[in-house]
């Protein structure tokens, strides 16, 4: 693969991925999306040197003290929690009724993403100043989203990681990605290094296999892709633990070994490390976990460990629902029978990996994905005492695309070979179903906002009662034409894998013949 050719990768997906991201953050009624109010809050107030803020007598969280511009109202989120109302209800952000020391329950989270997004703050307020943080955050996990596509296909093999790869092209984390809140980029950094660890780890393995990335700037990116995982959010270092130890898993056990007897791997291991312990030592001094919780803050507070299981255990089902179409407040779900894209492309990524995969490739995958159910559950039961039920499906998309990343990696190895010649044809379809289904959820989310969700569909047309920047059916379009060309892209791409790849499979053959002739 040409230098080129690994430019040209990065950049294509960085493109569409921070237009997809993009349409999502102005189609997106302010403070529309979970706890953006409270992330808004803490990036303005912590940019102007307020760190965590500050307790006020009868305030339940810190407040912050904000410009005239920034202050904010509860009539923003008139509509929350009410399907039915459209956006129109809500005011801006500097209403001259709002409040100026507002209080935000994140105020004691890790401060790095709200230095990143929360800059341009300074510069602009209102409602076009949230529109700029949310487009900022969206360019910012666009990068991890474009790293995890250039790391997936720069291996000799790689025919199925296309479309492993495009479900991070799924609307919830992109619609997440355009937001401003950390969940987005902790997905984002999550799949960059599902993707880059692997990868990174061949270059380790006896038999180095070709891999068209220099291993330092592999490096790069698993430790930028740690780093920003380890403090997106206040379990970060938890999660970084988790995916690296399932990476190193799928890897096996002679990369890690090459990878722990490299002399030059321990800089960047520190990196991490430091990173990391940074993120535990903010937590613990910072109290950004949560603490004690009323009863009537949540189910089961006061529980045990093993209800709190159980019950964890119980929602399996309508927490991957929540992970992919449960938008806004949970106010905005997408009916049944919109899931049936995401589920059939998902069906058929799992279904051909059980069914080609070996014991070992097939005992891999089930690991995974066991521990994206279980590893939830066992986290939220630990806490469920003082906390409550408070996990929610979007809070294990990280674990969820892991599933999928691994399937197509494992797929794309020597097992995989009877099905190999399905992969450019499959990946044609996965990724048109997989964008088929982000151009269904943005058009629905965007009519419960619009018009509400029980006027007629003709109303969006006849009597819209909120508009989004540029209009809605100009970001209609523009989402469906950029979809379709990101379908094309890897689609193409998955082809030209493909073609790449039959000429390294004939050589390994031909080098197997020969050695056995010998």
């Amino acid at each position: 693969m040409s230098d080129g050719r690994r430019t040209g990768t990065f950049w294509t997906a960085f493109v569409f991925f921070a237009l997809l991201s993009t349409l999502w953050s102005l189609a997106s009624p302010i403070f529309s999306v979970p706890d953006e109010n409270a992330h808004v809050i803490k990036a303005v107030g912590q940019l102007r040197g307020e760190l965590v803020g500050h307790f006020e007598p009868d305030a339940r969280h810190p407040v912050f003290n904000l410009p005239a511009g920034w202050s904010v109202s509860p009539q923003i989120q008139c509509f929350v929690y009410h399907p039915e109302v459209p956006a129109s209800c809500g005011v801006e952000i500097g209403d001259p009724d709002g409040a100026t020391s507002p209080s935000s329950w994140v105020a004691r989270y890790n401060p790095l993403y709200y230095y990143v997004i929360g800059w341009p703050s300074l510069f602009v307020d209102g409602s076009a100043g949230v529109y700029i943080l949310r487009i900022l955050s969206a360019l910012f996990g666009s990068v991890f989203l474009a790293w995890a596509y250039q790391t997936a296909v720069a291996g000799a093999r790689a025919r199925w990681m296309p479309f492993a790869v495009a479900f991070a092209a799924s609307p919830m984390i992109i619609y997440l990605l355009g937001s401003v809140n950390p969940n987005g980029v902790e997905i984002a950094s999550a799949v960059a290094l599902w993707t880059a660890l692997p990868r990174l780890l061949q270059t380790f393995h006896p038999a180095r296999p070709a891999v068209n990335l220099p291993r330092w700037y592999l490096w790069v990116i698993v430790t930028v892709a740690s780093a920003v995982l380890a403090n997106a959010r206040a379990l970060g270092p938890l999660w970084l633990l988790v995916v690296v130890l399932l990476c190193f898993l799928v890897g096996g056990w002679s990369s890690v070994r090459g990878l722990f007897t490299n002399r030059r791997s321990y800089l960047w291991l520190t990196v991490i490390a430091v990173t990391g312990l940074f993120s535990v030592l903010w937590t613990l001094g910072g109290g950004s976990l949560s603490g004690q919780a009323e009863k009537a803050d949540a189910p089961l507070v006061g529980a045990s460990f093993p209800t709190g299981v159980v019950y964890m255990l119980r929602l399996t089902v309508p927490f991957l629902k929540q992970a992919v179409g449960y938008f806004g407040w949970f106010d905005a779900s997408l009916p049944d029978v919109a899931f049936w894209p995401i589920v059939a492309a998902s069906a058929i990524l799992l279904v051909l990996a059980v069914t080609a995969l070996d014991r070992r490739g097939v005992l891999t995958l089930a690991t995974v994905s066991l521990s994206a159910i279980l590893v939830p559950a066992l986290v939220q039961a630990y806490g469920v005492a003082s906390t409550g039920i408070i996990w929610q499906g979007r809070y294990g998309l990280f674990l969820y695309l892991g599933v999928a990343v691994v399937a197509g990696w494992l797929l794309s190895g020597p097992a995989g070979d009877r099905l190999a010649f399905l992969a450019p044809r499959v990946t044609w379809i996965g990724a048109a179903l997989i964008l088929l289904y982000g151009a269904v959820a943005f058009a629905l989310v965007l009519r419960r906002y619009v018009t509400g969700s029980e006027a007629l569909p003709s109303a969006m047309w006849n009597d819209p009662q909120w508009q989004p920047p540029l209009g809605w059916p100009a970001l209609c379009l523009l989402f469906g034409v950029v979809s379709v060309g990101f379908v094309l892209w890897v689609g193409l791409l998955g082809q030209s894998v493909a073609r790449q790849e039959q000429s390294v499979v004939r050589d390994e053959r031909a080098a197997l013949a020969g050695s056995k002739k010998h």
